[in-house]
């Protein structure tokens, strides 16, 4: 039998990690975060992780777990975060992951693998000084020779992804046959999704703002300057994060703070489009859409009763 696990997703600014500590301690569960940058030691503020008082004294998993220095990925998120799952439910707890990023999910839930092959450094090297002398529209031209499905997906200014698809090509197997053989194997768990919202647009916009204003009032920029200080430049895929790009140019007098706040809130809100788009896939999932604010007696109830429809 499939491992059953709970999903509670949706976009940004939701009640997520409330109504997942609120459930795992009336459903026996344990939480597994899915956010992208809550793996990340340091970054406290900007990524809204949860709090002592807001774990609820429910375990919680895949938070800060690796240096702001490194380039975090799906496929090692898959791996640990399959251990945590597969931890929980051998002490016979119920699994809740909790979080917005919706290909960590989707990955995890599926048992996803990923393309190993290639990684010579020096061979890689070489296809990405072909790169720098051909340019990106050539490159993709070239790959389309090879895996035309993956070259149709690419932008030919997405060196990294090309320069994969060339490396994983030459060892035998291309990236779209490698995920087509994915997708065919069944689900890792099975997995219930509960999704979060607002009825209006402008409320999910208003708890957004609400949201950046406080973090700013908890510290946010000293938090960006902490990091700065440690040497994390904004070339690192940490400090592209949401927040701390925005207070990086304030610290460095690119843009004002009333400035660097309307950039986070106007990402925050495209971002949170974009995570309402991928949520419309889970056709079978309970939708919980707040008026002006999260009533979570209410939806505590209707997700218990939901989850035991099983």
């Amino acid at each position: 039998m499939t491992p059953k696990v709970l999903v509670i997703t949706g976009p940004t600014a939701t009640g997520k990690t409330e109504l997942g500590a609120r459930l795992c301690e009336r459903l026996g569960g344990e939480v597994v975060s899915a956010d992208s940058m809550q793996v990340y030691k340091y970054m406290d503020i900007g990524t809204a992780k949860p709090s002592v008082e807001e774990m609820r004294g429910v375990p919680h998993y895949m938070l800060s777990v690796v240096s702001p220095f490194e380039a975090y990925s799906v496929s090692r998120y898959v791996e640990e975060a399959g251990r945590c799952v597969d931890g929980i439910l051998s002490r016979g707890k119920l699994p809740v992951i909790v979080g917005g990023t919706g290909l960590y999910i989707e990955s995890l839930v599926l048992g996803r693998s990923f393309a190993t092959g290639g990684g010579e450094i020096g061979r890689r090297a070489e296809i990405e000084r072909k790169y720098d002398e051909l340019g990106g529209e050539e490159m993709l031209r070239l790959l389309s020779e090879k895996d035309p499905d993956r070259a149709a997906k690419l932008h030919p200014n997405d060196k990294k992804r090309i320069v994969r698809a060339f490396e994983l090509a030459e060892n035998g197997e291309s990236i779209s046959e490698h995920d087509r053989k994915s997708k065919e194997l069944p689900p890792r768990y099975d997995a219930k999704y509960i999704v979060l919202g607002y009825e209006a647009r402008e409320d999910l916009y208003a708890g957004i703002d609400r949201r950046v204003d406080g973090m700013l009032a908890a510290g946010l920029l000293d938090e960006v300057r902490s990091l700065a200080q440690m040497g994390l430049s904004e070339e690192c895929t940490a400090m592209q994060a949401i927040g701390y790009k925005e207070c990086l140019r304030y610290l460095k007098g690119e843009e004002s703070l009333d400035e660097a706040a309307c950039n986070v809130k106007r990402g925050s809100r495209r971002y949170a489009k974009r995570q309402i788009s991928w949520c419309s896939r889970y056709s079978d999932a309970l939708r919980i859409n707040w008026k002006k604010f999260p009533d979570f007696t209410t939806a505590l109830h209707d997700s218990t009763e939901f989850f035991a429809e099983r």
